[in-house]
């Protein structure tokens, strides 16, 4: 079992020669990226989706203290009909979830530091006179577009901070 972990952690000792080093860990670049993100307030994102996707970013941030960046949402979605039965009605939809995203700093006035756009898809099908199933299956699509998106948003964001604390530019 022990050779089995060395085998697993060789890739990770093999970049590190490169200068590759984890997002997150002990590093004082990893403590101040970690700093950064709970540095971040989430501002109001409308309709429910927009709750869910602001309750993710609250829990993947970890703020604390007093915010030093006000980061705001706009979230929207595209649906598309994919599959059709023989009668024409849909059997298959796809989603298009895209949140673009701005970072503010609490300045008076507000800056502008960080902005960047994030899509995600799912799809589901639509069961034949199952109303409650397909239901279901959309709002489970919509979970999952939510939860991809709050990942790509923080994941885009401790980039930014890795780098230093984000200035406006």
């Amino acid at each position: 079992m022990s050779s089995r972990r060395a085998i697993l952690g060789l890739p990770v000792l093999a970049l590190a020669g490169c200068g590759f080093h984890p997002m997150y860990g002990n590093n004082p670049r990893a403590v101040a990226t970690a700093r950064g993100l709970e540095s971040v307030r989430v501002g109001l994102i409308p309709e429910r989706n927009g709750q869910l996707l602001r309750r993710r970013l609250e829990e993947r941030l970890g703020a604390t203290g007093l915010p030093q960046y006000d980061l705001r949402v706009g979230l929207g979605y595209g649906i598309e009909q994919q599959g059709f039965r023989s009668d024409g009605s849909p059997s298959r939809v796809r989603i298009t979830a895209t949140a673009q995203w701005y970072l503010y700093d609490t300045n008076v006035p507000p800056r502008l530091v960080a902005t960047g756009t994030d899509r995600a898809f799912d799809a589901y099908n639509i069961p034949e006179n199952q109303f409650f199933a397909a239901d279901a299956s959309r709002q489970a699509a919509e979970r999952r577009l939510v939860d991809q998106l709050a990942e790509d948003i923080v994941r885009r964001l401790a980039v930014r901070f890795e780098s230093g604390p984000p200035q406006a530019g």
